[in-house]
């Protein structure tokens, strides 16, 4: 039995306490609202974020990020990508011995282009870090709090930590594999977020399902392009953080990302959108960084171009997805094969 601090308690820090409580766990959750940590506490329910989901009475939830670090052994971070380093820097001022870092979020920082992992390790002192460890995957708070089976990966610079985090987490319903490739396994929860934004838009522009499987192949090769550029290995885009991911987030009801595409392609205004989803759309963020960092590696990546002209410069999605298919002609797999080849 671990002491473990989950750093938020929005859904999928709430669900993944529930796992760690399921593992017989000791578990403190920080909320950023006393209120809410007082109903995780008293009724031992987080309704806004899961509502009609009872948690264990072994989840003490807390709102001072002092006493939740207090004396653990693992802190598992799932605050949205924009709070890492204030979060993470609050942590560091707290911690007294070291621990591993686990996070699950997904992103990447507009400007730095930074990974989550190289932002906790900006922020935490080292000398607080065993390690810092991603975990990723087709993973939907809702389905994981109800025990439904699921899969993740688990990855990190150090094998012994993603073993420690995967012994950590895994149980009947929550499958954790390790990958020690940490770099594609964040670059490809990250950037599946952009391709989910791309799918929700052309259902709300009532394309059928020849759009969704060309959207979600030519995504993952152009996030293929991308990972492998910055120093992935190729085949993790085909595992569980790359192309399971993508699959779940571009056809699950409960992705906010393809909720808020499929808006805008209802003509929503960008503005309308955030303000009506309520919790945080990770993949406009990482749609504006991912652009950028395009730009300066050098890497063709046509759908987030038209996305961040969506998103960015008020181009009409009618209009980005006319500019995707009069593109000039190529052979499929050729760009693939380029940057394996520059590798």
């Amino acid at each position: 039995m671990a002491k473990v601090a989950v750093i938020g308690a929005g859904s999928w820090g709430t669900a993944l306490a529930i796992v760690l409580a399921d593992n017989d766990h000791q578990v403190k959750i920080w909320a950023r609202r006393e209120e809410q940590a007082q109903e995780i506490n008293e009724q031992h329910t987080n309704s806004r974020y899961l509502p009609n989901i009872t948690l264990s009475e072994k989840i003490v939830a807390t709102s001072s990020i002092e006493s939740a670090v207090n004396e653990v052994e693992s802190i598992v971070l799932v605050v949205p990508t924009k709070a890492i380093r204030e979060v993470s820097k609050e942590i560091g001022t707290y911690l007294t011995k070291k621990v591993h870092i686990i996070h699950a979020s997904k992103g990447i920082e507009p400007g730095t282009f930074k990974r989550i992992s190289e932002m906790i390790e900006d922020e935490v002192p080292a000398k607080y870090i065993k390690a810092v460890v991603t975990l990723s995957g087709p993973s939907h708070a809702e389905e994981v709090c109800r025990r439904q089976p699921t899969t993740v990966t688990v990855s990190s610079q150090l094998n012994e930590a993603s073993e420690f985090a995967q012994d950590l987490f895994i149980n009947e319903h929550f499958r954790v594999y390790t990958n020690a490739d940490l770099i594609g396994v964040e670059i490809g929860g990250a950037l599946k977020n952009i391709i989910a934004l791309g799918i929700g838009m052309t259902d709300g522009l009532g394309f059928g399902d020849n759009a969704k499987a060309a959207f979600m192949t030519r995504g993952l090769a152009e996030i293929a392009r991308l990972g492998i550029k910055l120093g992935a290995n190729p085949l993790t885009f085909a595992g569980l953080s790359g192309l399971g991911d993508l699959i779940v987030t571009c056809t699950s009801v409960h992705s906010r990302n393809w909720r808020a595409g499929n808006m805008l392609g209802k003509g929503l205004p960008l503005e309308e959108v955030l303000s009506s989803m309520g919790m945080v759309v990770e993949g406009i963020r990482t749609t504006e960084a991912a652009y950028h960092l395009s730009k300066q590696v050098k890497v063709d990546m046509p759908i987030t171009t038209v996305l961040y002209q969506v998103l960015f410069e008020g181009k009409v999605p009618e209009d980005a997805v006319k500019e995707l298919m009069k593109r000039g002609r190529k052979h499929e797999v050729e760009d693939l094969i380029s940057i394996l080849s520059e590798k």
